[in-house]
């Protein structure tokens, strides 16, 4: 069996003839060869199949978030140049899809003529300062990462792997590629689900689902509900999982192995931290995992030899060869810092703690880009858009703690007048302007001035102190 979705069995045969119908079908287009497509779908057999097909025809595409904005996947689309836009339902994102694939079973093999460094997919950066980053990758750099993976997580025949993300999140190379390529098979989690616990629990006891990989909400959700389940393999990622978090989650897989898994969309997973001390007062990042090399670049620009904090430059054999813009991709990827060797490196933006055991912790990142439910967001770009509303004369955005989901973004937001806009109307205002994680998920009306350094700037010391902590 390959996939687990609903009440549907998808065998391999199954997926194959699907993948080889979803193929005709994109031959019959006759699109150029040498330009992507754009994807936009939704999380299904069909459409996991449309990517095996476009996968094995060695043809590249684009596949971003469908819940994005339409004239946001409009600019990715035209920025990759793609030469349509392919999805398989005739309902979705209307006036962008060019051709709707009828994915049905058809006989034959499936054509496989994609190499190494052909690219494939083409994911994005969350667009927490604009148009989001496209970030190609290559077969070879996905091969690479489903065989560490593979090993690291013993996936294999007769094991069963939760897929918990969506298909355009970077999670999904290993919860479903690396699981299909393993012969493993996935159970896959309906997104309009995906956050009702007892969903989730009859998920997993259903099918006997022996890894999972999920950013913490789907744990604080599990932690919440109760029960036990048999995972053998419980990895945590997209966020930092509260200590708190993992007596109760040792409750529910209490014959488990937890991991920390840390990464990103330009590198792909690159440290790994398995829990052995639930009394720590954070959960490291880990240590790079086979064949990633790092470099911690301090606050004078110098190279930390040892313990020591600074920003964190990675490479690894499992990373794009850079943004597809390649005046974005000169900006984050290059050279050794220090020129000690000729590797490539990415400059992750992260500040990180290295211990004197190797060991990372993640400090904060450099600028004010935060993660939420795995995806990264500039809290500036929330304030811009709050200031864009008329009856807003300040915003302030911070990150606090959710209970379910890790963090969750506060926007203090002062009105210009006592009858301006309310809760509901400033959360609808930042849905039109920003992509979903980025919509606060706690607002704070005020109609006082905010509290303001001697330089007239925020005091966001004082306003987290005053409006978060206060009122926790």
């Amino acid at each position: 069996m390959a996939l687990i979705w609903a009440d549907q069995e998808i065998t391999y045969g199954e997926l194959h003839a699907l993948a080889r119908g979803a193929q005709r079908e994109v031959d019959r287009l006759d699109l150029p060869a040498d330009r992507p497509v754009g994807l936009v779908l939704d999380k299904n057999p069909r459409a996991i199949a449309l990517i095996l097909a476009l996968l094995g025809a060695g043809r590249a595409f684009l596949l971003p978030s469908a819940t994005l904005p339409h004239a946001t996947l409009a600019a990715l689309f035209t920025a990759a140049d793609c030469a349509a836009v392919l999805s398989t339902r005739p309902d979705q994102a209307a006036g962008l899809i060019d051709h709707v694939i009828a994915v049905e079973q058809a006989t034959g093999e499936l054509r496989t003529v994609a190499t190494p460094d052909s690219v494939g997919f083409m994911l994005t950066t969350s667009g927490s300062t604009g148009v989001p980053k496209i970030v190609p990758l290559t077969g070879g750099a996905v091969a690479a990462f489903a065989d560490w993976a593979a090993a690291a997580f013993h996936i294999a025949p007769g094991r069963t792997v939760l897929n918990y993300a969506p298909l355009n999140f970077d999670l999904c190379l290993l919860d479903i590629w690396t699981t299909l390529g393993a012969g493993g098979r996935v159970v896959l989690v309906d997104p309009a689900k995906a956050t009702l616990a007892p969903y989730l629990a009859d998920l997993l006891t259903a099918h006997q689902v022996d890894v999972v990989q999920a950013v913490p909400m789907l744990y604080q959700l599990l932690a919440e509900h109760g029960g036990s389940y048999r995972a053998d393999q419980v990895i945590f990622t997209g966020d930092a999982l509260p200590v708190r978090c993992l007596p109760p989650l040792r409750a529910r897989f209490p014959a488990a192995r937890l991991y920390n898994l840390y990464g990103c969309t330009e590198t792909n997973d690159s440290f790994l931290h398995e829990v052995v001390d639930d009394t720590a007062s954070t959960i490291p990042i880990g240590k790079p995992i086979d064949g990633v090399r790092t470099v911690i670049i301090d606050a004078d620009g110098a190279a930390v030899t040892g313990a020591g904090t600074g920003e964190l430059y990675v490479s690894t054999p499992f990373a794009s060869p850079g943004y597809l813009d390649p005046d974005q991709a000169r900006l984050a990827f290059g050279p050794h810092p220090t020129g000690a060797d000729d590797r490539r490196y990415f400059r992750s933006g992260d500040i990180v703690e290295r211990h004197t055991d190797g060991t990372l912790t993640l400090a904060g990142r450099k600028d004010f880009h935060v993660k939420v439910r795995g995806v990264q967001v500039n809290t500036q770009q929330v304030e811009r858009a709050l200031l864009a509303h008329p009856g807003v004369a300040e915003a302030v955005v911070l990150a606090g703690g959710d209970p379910l989901g890790g963090t969750v973004l506060h926007a203090v937001v002062r009105r210009r007048s006592p009858d301006g806009p309310h809760s509901l109307a400033v959360r609808r205002h930042c849905a039109r302007l920003l992509p979903k994680a980025a919509v606060p998920g706690v607002i704070h009306l005020v109609d006082q001035p905010l509290p303001a350094t001697s330089t007239g700037k925020p005091d966001r010391t004082r306003i987290k102190r005053t409006y978060l902590e206060a009122r926790s």
